[in-house]
C-alpha cells in the first residue's frame, strides 16, 4: 500500500458529527470572502469557528481557481515552522533554497486559492506577519482565519462568530443527547428543561455538547438541577458575571468533575500530546505512577465515552488515533502544571523517550522491508516528534542528546523531501555543539545531502567539506565512509563526475569492511546515478546490478530500489535503448509511489516524458508533461539541475509540442495535469499512450482506446453529426444518458470539444 500523498491540500477535513444551524453566518461569512482578502472568524475557543470556516470554504471554493489549503494549526507550536509547514501542505517544490516565506510567496504570487488557517491565537504574531506578506505580494489569494483575538493585519474583516440562537442549540442538545442516550427526543414535556440547559449555556456548541454525555448517567430534570447548582457557586448568583470564556471552562470542569481521579490524571498527561497520538504513544507516556500501565487503556476508554478525548478512525487499516480539543488539551495543561513540576517534567521526558526511540527505530530499518510503514508511522506522528525536538533542544545540559535526536531523523526528512525542515533542525542543533563529536560529523553529511537535493552547490561542498574533516580527525571509520560518498555526491551537482569516482570507489571499499548493508547499498545506488548521468552507462549497470543483489533480501524496501530502477533506465537511455529504459522507469515510478517520494515520481515522469519522444508517441509525452510538472513545479530542481537530463526533458517537451501542434498539444498537457497522482502512475506504469487507454485484458466491454462499447458507439455517431438529442433517440436511451457518454468520451480522448472526437479515432492518438 502506498504512502498517501496529494498535489496540494485540497480536501476538507471530515466531519465527525453533523452540522446544525449557522444558515446566516454561513451566508454572511460568503459575503465577507466574496469581497475581503482577509477574514477572520473570531470568538472563543468552543463557539463553532473551525466547524464555520470549514463549512463557508467548502461552499466557496469553485470560486478559487487553485483549489483550497487548509492549515490546522492547533499542533504547530514553534512559529518559525509556520511558512515550512504552509510550503509542505501547498506543495512548493522542496528544492528551493529560499527562505520558506520567500519560496511560500513565489508559490502563491501567480495563484487563486483560498487559505484557511484555523487555530491561529497560538500563533498570532507569525499568522498576522505572513497573512500581511502574502496579501500584499498574491493578489489571488484569500486568506479565512479562525482566532481567538484580531491578527491586526490592515484590511482584516473580523467576524465575530455568535453563539447559537436558543433554537438552533435545542436542535444541537436534541441531535447529541440522541447520541448520547439512545431514545432521547425533544417533547413538550423535555422541552423547557432543554431550553434551560442551552440558555445556561451560552449556546456554545462545545459546552452543549459536553453537558448531553451527562444524560448517561442522571435524568434530564437532575442536570438541570445540578447545572443551576454550579453556576450558583461559581457566580454568586450573578448570572452577569459569567462570561462565556467562562461558561466553556465551567463546562469543562464539570465534565472534569465527572472524571474519575485515573481520568483526571490522564487527561492531564496527555495535554503533552501535539496533534493526534495513538494508544502505543498514551501507553509509553501515560502510564506509571499511580497510574499502572495496564489501567490505561480502561480509563483512555473512559474519556472517550466522556467526550473529552474524539476517536479518530483509522483509514484503509490504520490503527486508531485520538486527540484533544483545543481547550480540553489547555484545560489539562493547566491541570497538569497545578500537579507539580516534577509531574509535568517526567511526562514531557516520557513523551520525548518515545518519539526519540520511534524515530531511531526507522533509522535503525531504513533500508529493510519494514521502510514503507515505518515511514508512515514517522510521518504520521510528525507533530509529536516536532513537539519531542523542540523539547529536547530547550533542555539545559542535553544539548548533544538533541543533536543526536535530529540524526537520526535523516532518512525521514530525506525521504519525505523536507529538505528545508532538516536543514532548520541539524543547523538549530549544531549551533549548540560546536565540540568534535561524531554527531556533528552526522548531521554535516545529512547537510549535504539536503544541499545537493535543493541544488545549493556552495552549502552542499562546505558541508561534506566540513563533516570529511571531522571524521578525519576523529578517526571514525564509519563517518568516514559516509563523509566520502557526500564528497562524491556533491561532486555530481557541479558536474563532475570523474571527480567522484574516486570518492565513491574508497567509499564503498569502507563500507564493505565495515560490513555496512544499507550504507553499501545506498553508496552504490549513487555511485550508478553517477554513472547514469555522466559517466560509464555499461559501469552504472553493474552497479545497479550489485545494489539489487543486496536488496534482494528486503523485498519490501522502495526508495533505494526506485532510484536504481531510474539509474538503470538513464542507463540505457545514454546506451541508446530506449526499449530497454522504458520498463525499468515504469517499475521504477511505482516503487517511488509507494513511498510517497513526490520527487522521485516527478523525475520519473519526466524521464519517460523523453523516452516516449524519442519512440514517437508524442500524446504520451505531451500528458506526461502535464502530470509531471503538476507534480513537480520545478522539474529542473527535481533533475538535480543536471544539464544533462534538464535539456533532455526541454527538447522533448518542444518537440512534443511541434509534433501535436500547440493547440494539442496543451490539451493533452492539461489531461495530464488533472490526473490524480495514483491514475498518473497507473497509466504510467502501464505504458498507456492517453489517459482513458488502459484496458483491463479481462473486460471485454472496452475497445482499445479504452472507450466502452456503447461509448464508441456514441463516438460513431458524433462522428455522424448526430446531436445528443438524435444519439438518445437512435439508440433509445436517455438524453443524461447520451450527454454522460459524451463527457466520458472526451475526457478519455482529451478531446476538447466534439468535432475533435472523430478526427482523433482515426488517427489513434490526438
Amino acid at each position: 500500500m502506498a504512502v498517501e500523498f496529494r498535489r496540494r491540500s485540497a480536501h476538507l477535513p471530515v466531519e465527525l458529527t453533523g452540522f446544525v444551524g449557522r444558515r446566516e453566518e454561513l451566508a454572511q461569512v460568503r459575503g465577507l470572502l466574496a469581497g475581503a482578502r482577509l477574514v477572520t472568524l473570531l470568538g472563543p475557543g468552543g463557539v463553532g469557528k473551525t466547524r464555520l470556516a470549514l463549512r463557508a470554504a467548502a461552499a466557496v471554493r469553485e470560486d478559487f481557481a487553485d483549489g483550497l489549503c487548509v492549515a490546522e494549526l492547533t499542533a504547530l507550536r514553534d512559529p518559525e515552522l509556520l511558512p515550512n509547514a504552509l510550503c509542505t501542505l501547498l506543495g512548493v517544490p522542496p528544492q528551493s533554497t529560499a527562505e520558506p516565506l520567500d519560496a511560500l510567496v513565489d508559490h502563491l504570487q501567480d495563484r487563486q486559492l483560498l487559505l484557511i488557517m484555523d487555530t491561529c491565537e497560538h500563533l498570532v504574531d507569525a499568522c498576522a506577519m505572513l497573512a500581511d506578506i502574502v496579501l500584499g505580494a498574491a493578489p489571488g489569494v484569500t486568506v479565512l482565519a479562525t482566532s481567538r483575538q484580531p491578527l491586526d493585519v490592515p484590511g482584516e474583516h473580523v467576524f465575530p462568530v455568535p453563539p447559537l440562537p436558543l433554537g438552533t442549540a435545542v436542535e444541537l442538545f436534541t441531535q447529541r443527547a440522541a447520541a448520547a442516550t439512545p431514545g432521547f427526543a425533544l417533547t413538550d414535556r423535555t422541552r423547557p428543561d432543554v431550553e434551560t440547559l442551552c440558555r445556561r449555556l451560552d449556546g456554545i456548541p462545545l459546552a452543549i455538547e459536553l453537558a448531553t454525555v451527562r444524560l448517561r448517567a442522571v435524568g434530564l430534570t437532575q442536570l438541570v438541577d445540578l447545572l443551576e447548582e454550579r453556576f450558583r457557586v461559581l457566580t454568586g448568583g450573578r448570572r452577569t458575571a459569567l462570561a462565556r470564556h467562562q461558561t466553556l471552562r465551567t463546562a469543562i470542569g464539570w465534565s472534569h468533575e465527572l472524571c474519575t481521579d485515573a481520568e483526571r490524571l490522564l487527561w492531564a498527561r496527555l495535554s503533552v500530546f501535539a496533534g493526534s497520538f495513538d494508544l502505543a504513544g498514551v501507553r509509553a507516556v501515560c502510564g506509571g505512577g499511580t497510574l499502572a500501565t495496564h489501567r490505561v487503556v480502561e480509563t483512555l476508554i473512559g474519556l472517550v465515552d466522556k467526550s473529552v478525548v474524539i476517536r479518530l478512525d483509522g483509514a484503509d487499516g490504520e490503527e486508531v488515533r485520538y486527540r484533544l480539543l483545543d481547550t480540553i488539551r489547555e484545560y489539562g495543561a493547566d491541570w497538569l502544571a497545578g500537579l507539580g513540576a516534577d509531574e509535568a517534567t517526567v511526562c514531557r521526558e516520557r513523551h520525548l523517550a518515545h518519539y526519540r526511540t520511534l524515530a531511531r527505530h526507522f533509522e535503525d530499518h531504513w533500508c529493510s522491508s519494514e521502510q514503507v510503514e515505518l515511514f508512515r508511522t514517522v510521518d504520521r506522528e510528525r507533530a509529536n516528534v516536532r513537539a519531542a525536538l523542540e523539547y529536547a533542544c530547550l533542555r539545559a545540559g542535553h544539548a548533544r542528546e538533541a543533536l543526536a535526536f535530529a540524526v537520526s531523523l535523516g532518512h525521514y526528512w530525506g525521504f519525505g523531501s523536507h529538505f528545508r525542515e532538516g536543514r532548520r533542525w541539524l543547523s538549530r542543533c549544531l549551533e549548540q555543539v560546536p565540540e568534535p563529536v561524531p554527531e556533528r560529523a552526522d548531521a554535516l553529511r545529512l547537510l549535504c545531502w539536503y544541499a545537493v537535493r535543493q541544488g545549493d552547490h556552495e552549502a552542499a561542498r562546505a558541508a561534506a567539506s566540513d563533516s570529511l574533516a571531522l571524521a578525519e580527525r576523529l578517526g571514525d571509520e564509519r563517518l568516514l565512509a559516509h563523509a566520502t560518498q557526500y564528497t562524491a555526491m556533491q561532486s555530481i551537482l557541479h558536474g563532475d563526475v570523474h571527480a567522484a569516482v574516486p570518492a565513491f570507489e574508497e567509499a564503498r571499499a569502507r563500507f564493505q569492511r565495515l560490513g555496512d548493508g544499507p550504507g553499501l547499498t545506498k553508496a552504490l545506488m549513487d555511485y550508478g546515478i553517477a554513472h547514469a548521468i555522466g559517466g560509464d552507462p555499461h559501469k552504472a549497470l553493474a552497479l545497479a546490478a550489485e545494489a539489487q543483489d543486496l536488496l534482494a533480501e528486503h523485498p519490501g524496501e522502495s526508495w533505494v530500489r526506485g532510484y536504481v530502477f531510474i539509474s538503470q533506465g538513464l542507463a540505457h537511455w545514454r546506451a541508446g535503448d530506449i526499449a530497454a529504459a522504458s520498463p525499468v522507469v515504469r517499475t521504477g515510478v511505482r516503487q517511488k509511489y509507494r513511498m510517497a517520494d513526490k520527487d522521485g515520481v516527478a523525475a520519473c515522469l519526466a524521464i519517460l516524458t523523453w523516452l516516449a519522444v524519442g519512440q514517437e508517441r508524442h500524446g504520451r509525452a505531451a500528458w506526461l508533461v502535464g502530470a509531471a510538472e503538476q507534480l513537480g513545479e520545478d522539474l529542473s530542481a527535481v533533475l538535480l539541475g543536471v544539464p544533462t537530463l534538464v535539456d533532455a526533458y526541454v527538447r522533448a517537451r518542444a518537440e512534443a509540442a511541434e509534433a501535436l501542434g500547440q493547440a494539442r498539444f496543451e490539451r493533452l498537457r492539461r489531461v495530464g495535469a488533472e490526473l490524480p497522482v495514483q491514475t498518473a502512475v497507473d497509466l504510467a506504469e502501464a505504458d498507456a499512450d492517453l489517459p482513458g487507454t488502459m484496458v483491463p485484458a479481462h473486460d471485454e466491454r472496452q475497445t482499445s482506446n479504452g472507450l466502452t462499447r456503447r461509448e464508441r458507439e456514441v463516438a460513431d455517431l458524433v462522428g455522424q453529426g448526430l446531436s445528443n438529442r438524435e444519439i438518445a433517440e437512435r439508440l433509445v436511451i436517455s438524453k443524461r444518458t447520451a450527454d454522460a457518454h459524451v463527457e466520458h468520451i472526451l475526457g478519455k480522448l482529451g478531446c476538447s470539444s466534439r468535432t475533435e472526437i472523430a478526427p482523433t479515432l482515426a488517427d489513434g492518438q490526438p
